[in-house]
């Protein structure tokens, strides 16, 4: 096992879209510092791979699977009420449900590629915080994080669609850390809503298909990790409502 008494030690924490190449970084990162990782993912195969991974690494850690629909919001209540019921509190919800749609250009923007990415990337945040914000909120370390792109702030002409999705998945968790600055009261909050922001990212399969590649400015999943278990080091105040920039401000 890894810190067993650091600020992860026993903290109960769902991992949305965990059968990724950043959910598995993640599911390593949460295990060695002690977590009850919960995963979920649409894929099956993906997810039971990637808590296996997590298993084996950390002889020990409790690391679970759900195949969870994210797209719709009751089976995403009932995955937030079966994680409370099971190990007594939710402590933290890591939102990395990903996918990329672009165009060449403005003029070739298709909007189907709106209507998946709005899914993708709005729909599941809305579900995964509407489902999980009171139990975060009950917790004395609650945490929902969400995954951004620095195109949310400086959007490119063939991005747009990629860019106003992640800026309204933005937007709602500020709304969600709002709630919890006025659910902590006077006293400030004790739960937080925080943005993690990358370029883009990259890790060792993507590295082994393009050796020649620079991936100037990405973020190896692997550091994604290690900033995503950091906001539970700081304080809830310190973290709510705020972007932290893992890639270099545009």
């Amino acid at each position: 096992m890894g810190n067993d008494n650091g600020a992860l030690s026993g903290a109960v924490i769902a991992v949305a879209g965990a059968g990724g190449p950043a959910g598995r970084a993640a599911l390593l990162r949460l295990a060695d510092a002690g977590a009850i990782v919960v995963g979920s993912d649409n894929d099956p195969e993906r997810l039971s791979e990637a808590v296996d991974a997590a298993r084996y690494a950390h002889g020990g850690a409790t690391v679970v699977g759900d195949t969870v629909d994210l797209l719709d919001l009751k089976s995403t209540r009932d995955w937030a009420t079966r994680v409370e019921k099971d190990f007594g509190r939710v402590d933290g919800l890591v939102h990395l449900v990903g996918g990329w749609r672009g165009s060449e250009t403005f003029t070739r923007t298709s909007l189907d590629d709106w209507d998946f990415l709005e899914m993708l990337l709005v729909r599941t945040v809305q579900h995964t915080s509407l489902a999980f914000h009171e139990a975060l909120q009950r917790s004395e370390r609650g945490r929902y994080v969400l995954i951004s792109a620095a195109g949310a702030s400086k959007p490119t002409a063939g991005n747009a669609s990629y860019a106003a999705a992640k800026a309204a998945a933005e937007a709602w968790t500020l709304a969600l850390a709002d709630y919890f600055r006025k659910a902590g009261g006077p006293d400030g909050p004790t739960s937080a809503a925080a943005i993690l922001v990358v370029k883009a990212l990259v890790h060792d399969a993507m590295r082994a298909e393009r050796p020649n590649a620079k991936f100037a400015g990405f973020t190896d999943v692997k550091e994604l990790a290690e900033a995503i278990a950091g906001v539970w080091d700081k304080p809830a105040a310190e973290v709510n409502g705020n972007r932290l920039w893992l890639t270099e401000k545009p």
